[in-house]
């Protein structure tokens, strides 16, 4: 994947146009060309320039209250043993229910944001995490509701 070339400088268009894809990234083309007072062209090119420099990695989506309200989510506390650190974030990566690994300062190395059907299949998750060789602790944290998304 390319990473973000020193010379990328964003104007404020290009920063226009990645708020409006954080926001929806199914807008068409056209629409967004609407409301930046582009040509359709100019902000396929725009969004063709950022893809290629790395600034946008991919467009996804994000569930809608019904199917999100259904999922329990928590966050992870894990402290690693030294050099533990690749097979940890390897291991994880294979879990479907690992929705994000953050390599964090201060007292846990990492945090990882689950996510499940039920409880059941949580409780299930926070053990397979302890489980992995090099894990020497985790602390865990159920999340009951969001207040802020963006």
């Amino acid at each position: 994947m390319p990473s973000p070339t020193a010379e990328m400088v964003l104007d404020a268009r290009d920063q226009a146009l990645i708020r409006l894809l954080e926001a929806d990234s199914r807008l068409p083309t056209a629409t967004l060309a609407r409301r930046l007072g582009l040509s359709r062209t100019t902000v396929q090119a725009r969004i063709d320039k950022l893809v290629a420099a790395g600034v946008i990695a991919g467009f996804t989506i994000r569930l809608g209250d019904d199917l999100a309200g259904r999922r329990v989510r928590g966050h992870v506390l894990v402290t690693a043993a030294p050099k533990a650190a690749r097979h940890i974030e390897a291991t994880l990566r294979a879990m479907p229910q690992v929705e994000a690994l953050h390599s964090v300062s201060g007292p846990f190395d990492m945090i990882v944001l689950v996510a499940a059907a039920s409880i059941e299949e949580l409780d299930q998750v926070l053990d397979d995490i302890g489980l992995i060789e090099g894990v020497e602790r985790t602390t865990s944290s159920i999340i009951l509701s969001t207040r802020i998304r963006r």
